[in-house]
């Protein structure tokens, strides 16, 4: 397992029976009870703050390579791909549900262009895989992760933790905690800031590509008037002002040579980015508020009732140059702006024999997606079509010579003509639902579960799009395919219904093994996608109805510990109908459509050993085999191709050492190596929009003294400093120009942590 010491206690939720913690014990919520990871029914992997540290991990993406079934891609903060089993759920169309739930203290933060979430000062993290409608609503179809952050306590404590590394990076972390056992409060930050690690050789950026500027606050008061009622109230902001993505084309040249996304790049952006994207520079500016508010009552020793409210607004504007060279020639941003408001109430009962919950929730969001153009026209035309023959979009030495196509094509006239044009789509759902889940247990070595939610929702679309015509050619838009929608907005709304039910069996062979099994269904929801097309009266609203994704997941598994001895293991297979992918268009926009059927079998292992108290080896592994379904008729440009980011092997290994020296002094170590194979980037697959397997190596280790009161740490990630892609094909792809993202290169760096 990749964490063994006891997590702390989610406050919230019910408590049964709790066992005595031990060294090996981790308690977990994924039931909205508190429970010893054993004696869950269910794959879970969890992950304690403390065990985060340890580690060296302070991103999801960092904390994937150490989870099972788990891939989390980190484009931007903007445009993160959350991968569980082999399954990815990373639109940013407001049109289009999510299919991993990620959850923030409680609430559903899944929308992909809020979810992003600094993970500092967090009391654990939990990984819960495959559909959990009942415990985590419609979006978790594939699974969910839930994300607690470390609560107010009685006391006053705190600790600040300063920190700097290679490319110029400083971290500044901490919290202060302090109140009584009535009243307590506690204020926790995070600031990150780095140089870009690929020089941008483009005089028109002032910033090099993939720098990061980001600060996160959390504020949170506890109160406590009685022992049987407590209220969390919690506020969040998290802002960044990142560098630009660092989208590189291997076809078109720089002033360095042949283009290589581990080399120079030369993204100039478009001149007048400021007035048609939104700003001057490439990058990322985006800032997040979430609120939430919790509170349980025990209504009596057996019966609690809680609720569970959230509101998070997020506002982005990512500027990227989608062609990956100094042309003005695919130049985008994207502006996305959204809300989504929460509220669950859940009663739960225990006694000896039954558990039980059953409770309903409401969640509303509403939010846009709002996608700028710009490009010169003549270096568009001969860049995608070479009109003028013998004249290069951009010649070896990297000089844009496209940039004379205007004056070439216009006799004369012309020597530069801008273009602009601007899509949007918009989407308000709301989802209302009812939720059941009853545990009979007939014997203490016998747990029998079943559960189901009810659902419906409502889906409102809108699209409108600004696309002037050509001064070159007169044409109706620069990009084909893109139709304007003269001044309208194209508007459709469809309801839904849905029952989603789970089954599970706990089968305790001793007090520290246990067998699980469980069968469930998840869904993700149907789009109601709506665009324009051209009609005799003009352009009118083009609909199409994605049918609902559903999949049924069986699993089984064993877990639990024998001596020093802990681990889990688990077999899965998964089944899919109106299996949903996102396809990019040779107009830049993204349509999802249906590949039909889909199946997915897969392996999922941990394994801790602690032979003396300081030392724990651990190990943990997952193989899946899925994709589309061979010979599918439906769709066979998708037959047989492998889910896009999805690994056949994952796996990761090391060890934790923490043992007294003597003097108050401690040493600690953590030495990690991960892998991860072959990963396509897009469906269909193409063997060259694809990474080879990846092997890395991490390490952090150091002291601490004055009885943990201090601690200096040194930490290094991608030690060997392997090359290789984060992702690739993008939106160049879709005209001809796939571009490739680097991933993060070695990072190394010192931090001193002091507590009080």
């Amino acid at each position: 397992m990749p964490a063994f010491a006891q997590s702390a206690l989610q406050d919230n939720v019910e408590t049964p029976n709790a066992p005595a913690e031990d060294s090996n014990e981790i308690i977990v919520t994924a039931q909205k009870i508190e429970q010893r990871l054993v004696d869950v029914p269910i794959t879970i992997s969890a992950v304690s703050g403390e065990r985060m540290a340890e580690l060296g991990v302070s991103d999801l993406d960092e904390l994937s390579n150490f989870i099972p079934g788990l891939n989390v891609q980190e484009q931007s903060a903007n445009n993160p791909g959350i991968v569980i089993r082999g399954i990815t759920s990373d639109s940013g169309s407001s049109q289009q549900a999510p299919r991993v739930t990620l959850y923030y203290n409680g609430v559903d933060i899944a929308r992909s262009r809020g979810s992003y979430q600094a993970i500092y000062d967090m009391e654990r993290i939990e990984v819960i895989k495959g559909p959990q409608a009942t415990l985590f609503g419609t979006a978790s179809a594939v699974g969910a992760i839930s994300m607690t952050s470390a609560r107010p306590r009685e006391g006053f404590s705190g600790a600040i933790t300063a920190g700097y590394g290679n490319y110029d990076s400083t971290i500044l972390s901490g919290f202060i905690n302090g109140g009584s056992d009535v009243f307590a409060g506690r204020i926790a930050f995070e600031y990150k800031k780095r140089d870009g690690f690929v020089e941008n050789l483009s005089p028109n950026q002032d910033e090099e590509l993939y720098a990061q500027d980001q600060l996160g606050i959390r504020a949170s008061i506890r109160y406590t008037p009685t022992d049987r009622f407590t209220l969390d109230l919690i506020g969040t902001y998290d802002r960044q002002r990142n560098g630009g993505t660092p989208f590189v084309s291997r076809a078109l040249p720089t002033q360095a040579g042949p283009g290589n996304p581990f080399g120079q790049a030369n993204l100039g952006g478009a001149p007048d980015s400021a007035a048609t994207l939104g700003a001057a520079q490439l990058g990322l500016d985006r800032d997040v508020y979430d609120f939430n508010l919790t509170a349980s009552y025990e209504l009596t020793d057996s019966l609690t009732f809680t609720t569970v409210n959230g509101y998070r607004d997020f506002d982005s504007l990512e500027i990227f140059d989608a062609d990956g060279s100094a042309a003005w020639y695919l130049e985008f941003a994207e502006l996305a702006q959204g809300w989504q408001a929460s509220h669950e109430g859940r009663f739960n009962y225990n006694d000896p024999q039954w558990r039980a919950s059953f409770g309903w929730n409401v969640f509303i969001e509403d939010s846009i997606q709002n996608v700028p153009f710009s490009a010169e026209e003549g270096i568009f035309l001969q860049c995608a079509a070479r009109p003028i023959p013998g004249l290069a979009c951009i010649d070896a030495a990297g000089q844009v010579q496209a940039a004379q196509a205007t004056a070439i094509l216009s006799g004369g006239r012309l020597t530069q003509v801008p273009y602009s044009s601007v899509f949007e789509n918009q989407g308000q759902n709301d989802s209302y639902s009812v939720f059941a889940d009853t545990t009979w247990i007939p014997i203490p070595a016998l747990e029998l579960t079943a559960g189901v939610r009810v659902l419906i929702e409502q889906r409102k679309s809108g699209f409108f799009a600004r696309v002037p015509r050509t001064r070159l050619t007169n044409a109706a838009s620069l990009v084909p395919g893109q139709i304007d929608t003269a001044g309208q907005t194209f508007i459709a709304q469809e309801s839904f219904a849905a029952v989603l039910p789970r089954f599970n069996a706990l089968l305790r062979l001793s007090d520290d093994i246990n067998v699980y099994a469980t069968v469930s269904k998840g869904r993700r929801s149907p789009v109601v996608q709506v665009n324009a097309r051209n009609a005799a009266s003009g352009p009118a609203r083009n609909l199409q109805l994605v049918p609902e994704e559903i999949v049924w997941n069986y699993e089984g598994g064993i877990k639990g510990s024998v001596g020093p001895i802990s681990g889990t293991l688990g077999v899965y297979y998964q089944k899919y109908d109106g299996f949903q992918v996102s396809v990019i268009q040779p107009n830049g926009t993204s349509l999802t459509q249906s590949a039909g059927t889909a199946s997915n079998l897969g392996v999922e292992a941990e394994l801790s050993i602690r032979p003396t108290t300081w030392l724990n080896v651990f190990a943990n592994g997952s193989y899946i085999d899925g994709g589309i379904d061979e010979g599918n008729n439906f769709a066979p440009a998708f037959s047989g191709a492998r889910f896009r980011l999805q690994p056949e092997w994952q796996a990761a290994a090391g060890f934790t050492i923490d043992a007294p020296v003597g003097n108050g002094m401690r040493f600690f170590a953590t030495p990690t190596v991960t892998y991860r194979s072959r990963i396509f980037f897009e469906v269909p697959n193409n063997l060259a929009i694809s990474q080879g397997p990846v092997t890395l190596v991490n390490a952090r280790a150091g002291v601490s003294f004055m009885d943990e009161r201090f601690e200096l740490a040194g930490f290094i990630r991608n030690a060997t400093d392997e090359e290789y892609l984060l992702d690739a094909g993008n939106t160049g792809g879709a005209f001809g120009i796939p571009t490739f993202i680097r991933a993060e290169p070695r990072f190394y760096g010192g931090q001193l942590t002091a507590r009080f």
